[in-house]
């Protein structure tokens, strides 16, 4: 986990360095199909692993209440980041 989080803030940190060129601005486009690119990818890793499969219905009920709790977290953040810094003095 560690090392993830890292190589995330080693590009973050590239990416405010380079932020002045000319390609950084082209990749803004590119980034939704990237995403969608990894999303294809990891149903395939899923999809291709037969114990993940045959013990889908056991996975089901934590991956949905995992899914639910992050987007309240989410929403609670986003929420709290807009109250401490975007709202107007008397809003």
């Amino acid at each position: 986990m560690f090392k993830i989080i890292s190589i995330m803030f080693v590009g973050l940190g590239a990416g405010y360095l380079l932020r002045d060129l000319k390609l950084m601005r082209k990749t803004e486009k590119t980034i939704p199909l990237t995403v969608f690119a990894m999303l294809f990818i990891l149903g395939i890793s899923v999809g291709s692993n037969n114990l993940i499969v045959s013990n889908l219905g056991r996975f089901s009920g934590q991956a949905a209440l995992l899914a639910c709790f992050s987007v309240l977290g989410s929403i609670i953040a986003a929420w709290l980041v807009y109250y401490l810094f975007f709202r107007k003095g008397g809003e």
